[in-house]
């Protein structure tokens, strides 16, 4: 089924900003539960982000691809998969949903609905975290949609949840994300001095990640099919 527009734009903002409430819901709540342990904090941050992530791309992938993030439009846009006009729009619900998803947070908490984060999150291992994690995103989707597509919601979950650990940077992985978390100063936040290095490390992995893919996946699909061409039929045969 083909939907409309605005419906795959809408289901764009209120994914978005549901996964953006439950990154930033959770770290509010772990935080305020943990007393002072951080670890414990961070640990119901990744439980509710991965969570929340499965269940979204679960039910709003069959309406917009479940995108929620400007990096992976920009992966499917180099694969022509979306019109360049279309991934704009896509990437506008996207930031519109993120900063709603922190509005809706705040309001949940009693939290000022607007703040500005002062958690920096500078320099190089930074940036190569998102580096890291954003490419394993984007390799994680390729490898889904190609191979195992039911399981995708889950793939990418469990990737998330994943990543939260083995990166410096907990892993934002997502452009969107990264704005709206500049207007929070709770335990998920960054300052705004700190975005630009994470969005460029961010989208120059979903490049890097796209150029892997066609290369890793659509190559391999290309020789399978050219082998089951060959196999099943005679020389010469067509239409």
């Amino acid at each position: 089924m083909k939907f409309s527009l605005s419906r795959r734009l809408a289901a764009e903002f209120l994914g978005t900003g549901f996964l953006v409430a439950a990154v930033v819901g959770s770290g509010i709540m772990g935080e305020r539960l943990a007393g002072g342990n951080m670890a414990m904090a961070l640990l119901a941050n990744t439980v509710a982000t991965g969570a929340a992530l499965a269940v979204l791309i679960s039910t709003f992938g069959p309406v917009s691809g479940a995108h929620f993030n400007p990096a992976v439009t920009l992966f499917f846009a180099l694969r022509r998969e979306i019109a360049p006009g279309m991934a704009l729009l896509y990437v506008a619900a996207q930031i519109a949903g993120a900063f709603a998803g922190v509005l809706a947070a705040h309001a949940m908490f009693a939290m000022p609905i607007l703040e500005i984060s002062l958690k920096l999150r500078d320099g190089p291992a930074q940036w190569w975290s998102e580096f890291v994690a954003t490419f394993g995103l984007i390799a994680t989707i390729a490898g889904a949609v190609r191979i195992a597509p039911n399981a995708a919601a889950y793939l990418v979950g469990l990737y998330i949840t994943a990543a939260y650990w083995f990166t410096a940077s907990t892993s934002f992985a997502n452009p969107a994300v990264t704005l709206a978390r500049a207007a929070t100063n709770s335990f998920s936040g960054i300052a705004p001095h700190s975005m630009p290095g994470f969005i460029a490390a961010q989208l120059a992995a979903s490049v890097a990640g796209y150029a892997l893919a066609a290369w890793l996946f659509d190559g391999e699909k290309a020789q399978a099919l050219s082998a089951a061409a060959s196999s099943t039929e005679p020389a010469g045969a067509g239409k």
